[in-house]
């Protein structure tokens, strides 16, 4: 007996565009910044498997779950009203939130670079923020919203793009092996459905958090003798 199952369009153009927004052949140099990953590996904090898992867990539940995440829903939300008030307090408060130089740096760096991708996408993205500072965040979420990507799927392509470009990262420093660094995604996005869930149940008042190890590697990278990662 045949079987047709029928997906309307509209349901997996959303889809698409978000593989396309997530993706490593995306230009916009995440790959280049290793967000301290790099120092921790020099200083032995990382040294295998377990402590690479360890510490890309830890900064995505106490980093981008309190901070990245439930920013990019007020941004989305913002966007879809064109509460241009909300749109610049939230990109502020998060580029204000980063702790170190490099930290910001790399946000208004890929956040630039998001921007004139959106604009070779007609997305029209000069013509809505001009030349301020932006976080990546911010763009987007103008194009999550522009391309109808719910924001449940949005805050779950946000953390799949972030977790596998630290994970990448983790296989060239540490080294680990190609399937090492499977295991290490495929564990760690058991979590995300759980966290998508408390990201939208979060207020305002909660917003905000420090990792201190976190920004203590990021900043001693900055003056890393060696390294292949940007600052």
């Amino acid at each position: 007996m045949e079987v047709i199952i029928t997906i309307a369009t509209d349901q997996l153009l959303p889809l698409l565009r978000l593989f396309q927004l997530v993706s490593p052949s995306l230009p916009v140099g995440a790959y280049s910044f290793s967000q301290g990953l790099e120092w921790a590996v020099e200083e032995q904090l990382i040294n295998d498997k377990v402590t690479a898992q360890q510490w890309i867990g830890d900064v995505m539940q106490h980093s981008l779950i309190k901070l990245d995440c439930p920013i990019l829903v007020r941004l989305y939300q913002a966007w879809g009203s064109n509460d241009v008030a909300a749109i610049s307090h939230w990109n502020a408060v998060i580029l204000a939130s980063r702790e170190t130089s490099e930290l910001q740096t790399e946000d208004q760096h890929v956040g630039l670079a998001l921007g004139k991708v959106l604009d070779g996408l007609g997305v029209e993205w000069q013509q809505r923020w001009g030349n301020s500072d932006v976080a990546f965040v911010t763009p987007y979420s103008l194009v999550a919203s522009e391309w109808n990507i719910p924001v449940t799927m949005a805050i779950t392509g946000y953390l799949w793009g972030w977790l596998e470009n630290q994970v990448l990262g983790a296989i060239k420093l540490v080294p680990l092996g190609q399937l090492a660094g499977q295991v290490i995604l495929f564990e760690l996005a058991k979590a995300i459905p759980n966290y998508v869930q408390q990201i939208m149940h979060m207020q305002d008042q909660e917003i905000g958090g420090s990792l201190p190890m976190f920004a203590i590697a990021s900043s001693r990278h900055e003056t890393q003798y060696t390294r292949l990662f940007r600052s």
